[in-house]
């Protein structure tokens, strides 16, 4: 069904988005319930009375799609069952985009990891009974920042090159006092467009008491980014260049490097100490915690006279004695009952509504008890919704044993709700969907700009490239095993590894030679490169058997055919490209094969060889190579095309 011009034009009016990405939102709500459609706008637009008047106007004129009849009857103890499959409820109707699969599976006893017993999920439906996909705010935003975020990752590369920067963390620059219709002029137009969707991203993404930002150069008096005052700009301060776009300067690139480094480091501690200190500080997943917090505690009716209070004391807080009503017996005091003089503002205080220091701590605990439930509610909401059946939680539940994250994971839910809850609406619990591989744009390919304002989605998110490389390191940081935290290392601290083991290099030793190396017999160089001489080799697998096997895998993708290049440096700015006497990685591949098979020809078990498979976003089975054949093998290697590297199954 075609989506209205009108509700197209009053949308734009609330979400500031182009008018064809209005249209995919539009025509996805129409694939909904109303009662679905309603939540999934309201998420995107909030509870203004705008919204709340476009909601209910895009309903009055939304047709419901047929949806699979739903036998309640089957409900059995509060679990409802179907006899739907998984593929037969779709209706045809398409998902909404990156919906990952079912997550964590909490204990199935209905524990907690302390023994206690815990709320169960009761009386919810299914995502495999109602025939609908899996969503929440992450998947939602997600949606709407895929439709572009390739094309504007392609678009900056594509201006970098054009105006020779070849630092990832450098955008152009072009400062005129008149309007502009230059390239980079057009690239930041398109940027202030996504100002929208990087709002909703960050209310995705952020935790409780953090505040969204963005770049927007125009608002930096009020701007809450913390990046506009502390760090210097890489082209520097005051430079002239007449209309031209302006050109990094070393030094000033060299100090905006230290200072984002420094910030990034300083930003990311404060947020996990902030995360930390907001966590529950009772355990919510036991309901005797919860009431005994609140019910622990109550407001003095009367208060103490002046002298027998501690002179430090700024509130009493009355504990409500466990005493049976029975064994209550009236005391017998035969001095007369003394009330303690009121305050003379108290009275005064609680017309105006102003609370006591006592009835503060009352809330204070009240109000921490209830978010507690509320994150619970949550969790459990999102975790009957992300794995219906029994066949998910057992996928995941492998997925974190094999990853080495059971416990961990245990831990995290039980002793940091919080923290849980935004893991799991980002899929952090379960495998990456293989269709992900095929998409031009998917949650793992998202930039992280931390001085833009594009987050990620763990607390110390700042200093990743992109939401891939910050969920690779969160893995291996908490993993069982783990030795500490193991960090990306920095630009410095790479550059400075990289300087350190090319200090090491040394010429190879005689033994190393062969005349067939491609850098003889491409005559790139002369002779062989230093190279850094490995440690003694020390075996760490188990000892190996007669049935073991061993395969050759090698990577195929478009880059193995690229020509050598080298970067030039000055300080930490790249100037330029040059060529390198390095083969290409294809050619360097075949010689390591090549040395590999002959240095191997007596040891092969088997005799005939090793299987050679090759593998970009596609695999193949080249065959079996040994010294003998490799050079006829070699000529059915076909090069072209990405890396997916993903786990490998046995055929």
């Amino acid at each position: 069904m075609a989506v209205s011009q009108t509700s197209v034009q009053a949308l734009g009016e609330i979400l500031p988005l182009e008018q064809h990405e209005r249209e995919q939102v539009l025509s996805y709500a129409r694939t909904l319930p109303k009662d679905e459609a309603a939540a999934h706008l309201s998420q995107l637009l909030g509870d203004s009375p705008e919204a709340v008047k476009f909601i209910a106007d895009f309903n009055a004129t939304q047709t419901s799609p047929g949806q699979g009849a739903i036998n309640h009857d089957q409900k059995s103890n509060g679990d409802a069952k179907s006899s739907l499959g998984p593929a037969d409820t779709n209706d045809g109707l398409p998902p909404p985009m990156y919906a990952p699969p079912p997550g964590l599976p909490p204990p199935a006893n209905g524990a907690a990891s302390n023994g206690k017993a815990v709320a169960t999920r009761t009386g919810s439906v299914s995502n495999r009974t109602t025939g609908r996909k899996h969503t929440n705010p992450v998947i939602e935003a997600a949606y709407l920042r895929a439709q572009d975020e390739q094309e504007m990752q392609n678009l900056l590369q594509t201006l970098q090159y054009q105006y020779g920067i070849y630092n990832s963390e450098i955008e152009p620059e072009h400062e005129t006092d008149y309007p502009c219709n230059c390239p980079i002029h057009k690239y930041y137009w398109r940027k202030w467009s996504r100002y929208g969707v990087q709002e909703i991203w960050s209310k995705a993404v952020m935790y409780p008491g953090e505040k969204a930002y963005n770049d927007n150069k125009q608002q930096t008096v009020f701007s809450r980014n913390p990046y506009i005052w502390n760090v210097i700009s890489p082209y520097g301060w005051r430079q002239i260049s007449w209309g031209a776009p302006l050109k990094p300067v070393p030094g000033a690139h060299a100090q905006f490097i230290h200072q984002t480094i420094d910030l990034n480091n300083k930003l990311n501690r404060e947020a996990q100490v902030k995360v930390d200190a907001n966590e529950p500080k009772v355990n919510v997943w036991d309901d005797d915690a919860l009431q005994s917090a609140i019910a622990g505690l109550s407001v003095a009716d009367e208060k103490k006279p002046q002298g027998d209070r501690p002179r430090d004391s700024k509130f009493v807080l009355m504990e409500k004695p466990a005493v049976p009503e029975s064994s209550i017996t009236p005391a017998v005091d035969e001095r007369p009952s003394i009330k303690p003089k009121a305050s003379k503002f108290s009275s005064f205080r609680k017309a105006v509504g102003i609370k006591s220091s006592d009835e503060r701590a009352v809330a204070k605990v009240a109000k921490s008890a209830g978010k507690g439930q509320s994150v619970r509610d949550e969790i459990l909401e999102e975790e009957d919704s992300r794995w219906p059946d029994e066949q998910w939680r057992e996928l995941v539940a492998t997925y974190l044993e094999k990853v080495g994250m059971t416990k961990w994971v245990s831990d995290l839910r039980a002793h940091k709700p919080i923290q849980y809850l935004h893991l799991l609406r980002a899929g952090y619990f379960e495998p990456i969907p293989v269709g992900w591989a095929t998409q031009n744009s998917n949650p793992l390919k998202f930039s992280i700009e931390a001085a833009a304002g594009w987050r990620g989605i763990t607390p110390a998110w700042r200093g990743y490239e992109d939401t891939a490389e910050e969920r690779l390191y969160w893995v291996m940081n908490h993993r069982a095993g783990s030795a500490g935290t193991r960090m990306k290392p920095d630009f410095i601290s790479a550059m400075n590894m990289a300087r350190d083991r090319m200090a090491r290099a040394v010429e190879p030793p005689p033994l190393y030679f062969d005349a067939a190396d491609t850098c003889h017999t491409q005559h790139t160089s002369e002779g062989y490169s230093k190279q850094v001489m490995p440690p003694p080799f020390q075996a760490y697998d188990r000892p190996e058997t007669p049935s073991d096997d061993t395969m050759i895998l090698l990577d195929v993708s478009g880059s193995m055919d690229f020509n050598a290049m080298r970067p030039v440096y000055n300080q930490y700015l790249i100037t330029q490209w040059m060529r390198s006497t390095q083969p290409k990685n294809k050619d360097v591949a075949k010689a390591i094969i090549r040395r590999f098979v002959d240095a191997m020809a007596n040891h092969d078990h088997t005799g005939s060889g090793y299987d050679l498979i090759t593998f970009s976003d596609r695999s193949s089975v080249i065959g079996t190579v040994n010294h003998r054949n490799l050079e006829n093998m070699w000529r059915n290697v076909k090069l072209g095309g990405g890396t997916r590297v993903m786990t490998g199954w046995q055929k």
